[in-house]
């Protein structure tokens, strides 16, 4: 059920889920000063995780930011892995990136070996595995020198958007325990398409650092494709919302790219 925060969730023991997080009042704030257009969901999980199996993009902020160089649940755009044009998709539309960089997945750490040579957790998305080898669709073999850029954007598995040129994924396993709301995303996802997995990519555009505050979030949703923002418990969609006025100029000069 929604649950109004006067004050944001205390971080779960031993997790990375250590930085700022919003009360409900701020987000509130946020909505209101931007006159975004939203409306209160009672299980925002269930929700964000049957618009990702239709093929949205969901930018997804909830609960404290994470401390460290990933985004890992908590300030994360969230999409379908199976897609094979959701790399291209996500690269242009909302990241203004290079077509060929790929994108993490997150897996429940339950049913990692399904997807995965790994027999280990990797719950900070540092570690690197092969995509399991039934999951694949053949060895690429031809020779070198023709097109590059599409022999990388060619399917290599049933999670194309995630597997790399060279069959492996940088993994982030959720467990229950410490990110219930994630896992439970990544949960009903699995109820609904059968893979336990969706790709996890950091809430921001190129050369700009991760969101923050709920303004961020916002800001960042209304400049980019992004189809939904779960913003705490609201559900803000992109179709629904005012004419954006952007008074940043040209925003894509504010930071230098990586």
């Amino acid at each position: 059920a929604h649950v109004v925060h006067d004050e944001p969730l205390d971080p779960a023991p031993y997790s990375e889920y250590l930085g700022f997080g919003a009360t409900e009042a701020q987000i509130d704030d946020a909505i209101r000063r931007a006159g975004a257009e939203s409306r209160v969901v009672d299980d925002p999980e269930a929700v964000a995780a049957k618009l990702i199996a239709g093929g949205a993009i969901v930018g997804w902020y909830q609960g404290r930011t994470e401390f460290g160089p990933r985004a890992l649940g908590n300030r994360s755009i969230l999409a379908d892995p199976s897609r094979k044009d959701m790399k291209d998709i996500l690269n242009g539309r909302v990241m203004h990136r290079e077509s060929f960089r790929p994108f993490a997945p997150s897996c429940l750490a339950e049913r990692g070996g399904d997807f995965f040579d790994l027999d280990s957790p990797s719950p900070y998305m540092l570690l690197v595995a092969q995509v399991q080898g039934d999951r694949c669709l053949g060895r690429d073999t031809r020779e070198s020198d023709e097109d590059i850029i599409a022999r990388v954007n060619e399917a290599r598995s049933d999670v194309p958007a995630i597997t790399h040129v060279d069959y492996s994924a940088r993994i982030q396993s959720v467990a229950r325990r410490t990110n219930p709301r994630y896992h439970g995303i990544i949960d009903a996802f699995a109820a609904r398409t059968g893979y336990g997995i969706i790709i996890n990519t950091s809430f921001n555009v190129r050369g700009e650092p991760i969101v923050c505050t709920p303004s961020d979030a916002y800001r960042c949703f209304r400049r980019t494709e992004m189809d939904y923002l779960a913003l705490g418990g609201y559900l803000l969609a992109k179709t629904a919302q005012p004419e954006w006025v952007d008074g940043a100029g040209d925003w894509q000069e504010e930071f230098p790219l990586d």
